[in-house]
This record gives C-alpha cells, sequence and structure tokens, in this order.
C-alpha cells in the first residue's frame, strides 16, 4: 500500500515538472516559428510569452479553488485540460492558430499554485521552507523543454514537440489522482470575494513585488534565452536550448536552498542579498552582452540569486498568511508570472525600435534596486522568527 503522505511531495514535484515543460514549450520552438512564418522579434516575442499570461492571472482563482476543492482534484482536472491545447497545437498551419493554442497551453503553469497549496497545507509550518523549495523544483520542466523539444521537433517533426509531451501528462494524471492524498477540508467555506480580502494587506503587494522580480527573472530567462543567445551569437537552436537549460537547472536547484536558508536565517536575509545580486547580474549584462563569456558568467549568477529568492518568498508566503495560503499563493504567483510574461515582449520591442537588448537589463537592475530598498525598509529589522508579526 502507498503511502500517500509521502508520496504528496515526489509527485506533486515531477507533475509540475512535466506542466512547466508545457508551459514552456514554445520557447525552443520560436526560432524555427519566425522562420517558417516571416515573424519580427516582437511578434515571435509575444508568441514566447502568450503562454505566461493565462498561467498566471489563472493562478489566483485556482490556488483560491484548491484551498476549497483539494489540490488532488484540481491538479488532476488540469491535467487532463492540457491534452486538448496540446493535440491542436500540433495541427495549427498558421501564427493566429499558434497563438491561439499557445494562450490556452498557458493553463500549465497554474500549477505552480495548485502544487504550493497542496504541498503546505500538508507540510508542518517549521518545515515548510524546505518542502515548498523542494516542490518548487517542478519549474525545471523549462529546462526539459528547453533540451528536450529541439531535439524532438529535428527528430519526428514540430507537431511531435506538442504531442509527444501528451504522455507524461497523462501518466502524472493518473498518479496525481490515485497516489496523493485528500487535502483536509477548511472548516469555514469562503467566497471568492472573501478569498480575495488578502489583498488589504500590504506584505500581499509586498511579496508579490518581490516575486515579480525574483519569478519573472527566471521565467523570463528560461523562455526568451533560447532566441536570445540565437540572435546574438548565432547558435543553433539544439545549442541554445541546451545554454538556456542551464540556467534552469541551477536557479531550479538553487530554490530549495533558498527555502532552506529561510528556515534557518529568516527569508528576509537572504532577499537582501538576492536582489543586490539580481542588480549587478544584469548591469553586467547589459554593459558586456557582446562577449558570449561574460553573458554566460552573469546569466549563471542570476540564475543562482533568482532560485534563491523565489525560495525565500515562498518561505514568507504560509509564514505570514497560514489560514489564506491557497489566496496569497495565487496572487503572488500570478504576479511572478506576469512577471515573466511582459520582459521578453518587452525585449522583442526594445531590439525591433535601438537594435540592441540593453535597455531591457538596465531595467531589471533598477527593478532589482527597487525590491533590495523595499526588503530592507518592511523587513530590515525582523528575522525569520518574527516576520508573521507583521502579516496584518
Amino acid at each position: 500500500m502507498v503511502n500517500k503522505q509521502k508520496a504528496l511531495l515526489p509527485i506533486t514535484t515531477l507533475a509540475m515538472t512535466f506542466a512547466f515543460a508545457v508551459w514552456a514549450v514554445f520557447s525552443p520552438l520560436a526560432s524555427t516559428f519566425q522562420e517558417m512564418f516571416g515573424l519580427s522579434s516582437t511578434q515571435k516575442s509575444i508568441l514566447v510569452a502568450i503562454p505566461v499570461l493565462l498561467g498566471s492571472v489563472m493562478r489566483i482563482p485556482l490556488g483560491i479553488w484548491t484551498d476549497r476543492f483539494g489540490g488532488r482534484q484540481l491538479f488532476s482536472l488540469l491535467l487532463l485540460f492540457l491534452i486538448v491545447p496540446l493535440v491542436g497545437a500540433g495541427f495549427a498551419n498558421s501564427y493566429a492558430m499558434l497563438m491561439f493554442w499557445a494562450f490556452f497551453i498557458g493553463m500549465a503553469g497554474t500549477s505552480f499554485a495548485i502544487s504550493v497549496t497542496f504541498v503546505s497545507r500538508l507540510t508542518p509550518p517549521e518545515k515548510q521552507g524546505t518542502a515548498l523549495g523542494i516542490n518548487a523544483m517542478g519549474n525545471i520542466g523549462t529546462a526539459v523543454a528547453s533540451f528536450s523539444v529541439p531535439s524532438i521537433a529535428a527528430a519526428f517533426g514540430v507537431q511531435w514537440a506538442f504531442w509527444g509531451m501528451i504522455i507524461p501528462v497523462v501518466i502524472m494524471l493518473l498518479l496525481v489522482w490515485f497516489f496523493t492524498p485528500d487535502m483536509p477540508k477548511p472548516k469555514q467555506q469562503k467566497t471568492m470575494l472573501e478569498s480575495l480580502s488578502v489583498l488589504k494587506y500590504k506584505h500581499t503587494w509586498t511579496l508579490s513585488l518581490f516575486y515579480f522580480v525574483t519569478f519573472g527573472a527566471f521565467v523570463s530567462f528560461g523562455i526568451y534565452l533560447p532566441s536570445l543567445l540565437i540572435d546574438l551569437y548565432g547558435l543553433t537552436p539544439v545549442d541554445a536550448g541546451l545554454r538556456a537549460a542551464g540556467f534552469t537547472v541551477i536557479a531550479t536547484l538553487a530554490r530549495p536552498v533558498g527555502g532552506n536558508l529561510g528556515d534557518k536565517i529568516g527569508a528576509e536575509r537572504v532577499l537582501t542579498f538576492v536582489y543586490a545580486g539580481i542588480a549587478i547580474g544584469a548591469l553586467a549584462i547589459s554593459l558586456g552582452m557582446e562577449n558570449i563569456a561574460v553573458m554566460t558568467a552573469a546569466c549563471l549568477f542570476i540564475a543562482i540569486m533568482a532560485g534563491l529568492g523565489n525560495g525565500a518568498v515562498f518561505k514568507l508566503v504560509p509564514q505570514l498568511f497560514p489560514a489564506e495560503t491557497g489566496a496569497v499563493t495565487g496572487i503572488v504567483g500570478a504576479w511572478g508570472g506576469l512577471g515573466g510574461f511582459f520582459p521578453p515582449i518587452l525585449m522583442g520591442m526594445v531590439k525591433d525600435a535601438t537594435g540592441s537588448y540593453m535597455l531591457g537589463f538596465i531595467l531589471l537592475s533598477l527593478f532589482s534596486l527597487i525590491c533590495f530598498l523595499l526588503n530592507r525598509i518592511v523587513f530590515g529589522k525582523k528575522t525569520g522568527k518574527t516576520a508573521k508579526t507583521y502579516a496584518s
């Protein structure tokens, strides 16, 4: 007999891995579609970013519904739904149809809100930072897409890059439905409006901004780096995909470290180093992107910082909002996803307008400095053990 409680963390982590691979499936194929349909840099950027939009906004209701109806049920329904747009995308024969199916494939990004709420509700508070850090390693799915999708497309055709994803999605659907436990029913059923009342707390917005930068950087680099490397250095899609996968793997492995450090020394202290590091790394890229060695080193440094930051922010969510984790997870997760939606489009527009990507990285550096200062002002005098007194 399977111990469903023990199976929860590995199954949800693996399920989110494949959901994130689906979420990022368009990224490694963007340059291929650009050639097929004669797209501009801005059009290509929108195609890459459009799945992020729905996957971000829908994290809010999915997080709330997970609290209400249970993680096993919501995760299973999500995986079942993803089969439809994956089938449709394989048959798409125009830019408009690709955009249509890319939008609905974006639902895969909501797996984060479901999974985090599911795991946090069934994990003791003193272990939540580590458990959520491990769970969020499912983000590595974007790396799975980066190094597998170009090879599948080259060997079997572009359509099989989509259809091939259906197999692991069905396997994970069965594992989630049959081998994970039910969440305890909430003592009080809240309406959607009551759940959204967490928007009145200043820390909902503080954490949203923090995650907008850390997770936004993770998603932006993960989905746009292949196109950026191809454009800057003339790399092949497979080579660029492998390099982008390296960024994602490092950021993902750093995430549980950030959660664990948040358990031990306080997430606020971790974030101090994170935002200073991202600001420095982004500035280094803006000044030295013509040199692939500088670009590589700075990207990998930002990967570490973003991963640590993602883990630290989500140590704070259940700590500050233990009774409303699902709602806050959805809202913060949505802003993090939107942080990954706008930069790729902005990068494409900046490139079309100026012929360079420099301005985009300067803006990332400035946003990181703002978060650094806000973290010091809001949490500077607090430790990880007392920050929960700030929830209201």
